[in-house]
């Protein structure tokens, strides 16, 4: 019997409306995030959530001590659900999330989060990488324009071919509405 954890990535300050670096639909990813949150909380359903800070200078964002780096109001953790603090894209790395999911029996991961192209992405390929399965919520995901060469990639255009990727072998994708009432 498979044994779900939901993963609530990176859903901070600085990715909303005047924040240090605004996403594009973040408001709505993050209410979307709160209704699969939710149904974990009446599912009596591990939740980790996981909040980034940056330590390089050159980031212009998620700086330790400020309102920007706290997590958004949306999803605010409860007590005695698991925070995790990183420094990386990738949520495993040099963190307790995955003795965490060991320790809860957890065979499947359900990710939600910011960003799509960035955190996302790197948490969804490293848990199936240490054997979970993983549905990731695509409506409860954000991203941000992208460029390259001159050419800008928009937002909801990165969010779809990162997410469309991870269905290959990653991940099954499923919106909150979907994944709720499966």
């Amino acid at each position: 019997m498979s044994k779900k954890a939901l993963l609530v990535i990176d859903i901070q300050n600085d990715y909303f409306e005047n924040g240090a670096w605004e996403l594009v639909g973040a408001e709505e990813a993050s209410l979307k995030a709160r209704k699969v949150i939710d149904h974990f909380r009446a599912n009596n359903l591990p939740i980790a959530h996981i909040q980034h800070f940056a330590v390089d200078g050159n980031i212009p964002f998620f700086h330790p001590g400020t309102q920007g780096a706290e997590i958004h109001e949306n999803v605010k953790p409860l007590e005695g659900e698991k925070l995790i603090q990183k420094f990386y894209p990738n949520s495993f790395r040099e963190t307790d999330l995955l003795e965490y999911l060991k320790a809860n029996d957890v065979t499947e991961v359900v990710v939600t989060g910011m960003m799509s192209h960035m955190c996302v992405d790197a948490t969804t390929r490293a848990a199936k990488d240490f054997g979970f399965d993983c549905t990731v919520i695509s409506d409860a995901c954000a991203s941000k324009d992208q460029e390259l060469d001159g050419k800008v990639v928009k937002a909801a255009d990165v969010h779809t071919a990162f997410i469309a990727a991870l269905t290959f072998f990653y991940a099954t994708v499923k919106t909150a509405d979907e994944f709720i009432n499966a």
